[in-house]
This record gives structure tokens, sequence and C-alpha cells, in this order.
């Protein structure tokens, strides 16, 4: 039965309203329900959702990972709004320029205001 449901993600941010600037106005994600304890918001088909809660920002994990067709147009238009790429240097995982590249996928990871860490990935033909 859940195979067929749409899943619906949520992002857990310390401060709702500038969780909802971040995700609309840098980001520039559509906000498609504003609600007192929850904003929804649009990505392609799907939606995700930010609440606030103290304990936004504590996940040292990726949250969500947007899959786009141009990896370097994404992070040219997401720097150009301010978001700042990180890099990384560890066992199975480096970065160049802010660029994981493994097995055919193109990754880069940034974070929200509360240090969520999210992704933007590209999967090349094989």
């Amino acid at each position: 039965m859940l195979g067929d449901a749409p899943l619906y993600a949520v992002i857990p941010v310390t401060d709702l309203e500038r969780g909802k600037r971040y995700y609309r106005d840098t980001l520039g994600l559509a906000l498609v329900r504003d609600g007192a304890e929850e904003a929804t918001f649009r990505c392609g088909d799907s939606e995700f959702g930010v609440y606030e809660t103290p304990y936004g920002g504590q996940a040292a994990h990726t949250l969500a990972s947007w899959k786009v067709a141009d990896l370097d147009a994404e992070m040219t238009e997401l720097r150009g709004r301010g978001v700042v790429f990180e890099e990384y240097d560890l066992p199975g995982l480096k970065t160049v320029n802010g660029v994981a590249e493994d097995d055919g996928m193109r990754a880069a990871w940034f974070k929200d205001p509360d240090g969520n860490v999210l992704c933007v990935n590209e999967r090349r033909p094989d």
C-alpha cells in the first residue's frame, strides 16, 4: 500500500519564518501552504514541509536531495542566490569545487540556515 502513496518529507527548522524565507527566497521554491506550524513547498511533482522545533539542524546527514538535469547550471544559480557548497575530504567522498563524482553520479551538498544538509545531484546516462 505505501508503494502507491506519495512520500511527504519534513525538514525541522528552529525558526519557521526564517526557514520559509530560505526555502522560498534563496532556493526559489514555491510555497504552496503556509500554516502556523508548518509550511509546504512544491518541487516538481512532489512536496515537502518545514516545521519548527528546537531540534532543527541536528542531523549530520543529508535530509533531502534534488535530482537535477544540469548540476553545474543549478550550482551557478544557487551560488548566485548566496548558497555555499560544502567541501568534503572523507574516505569514499571527496569534493572538488563542491562536487563529488562517482559511478555516473555528480552531487553537491549545502546547508540551510539551521545546518540541515541538502543536496543537488545529477545522474549521467550510462
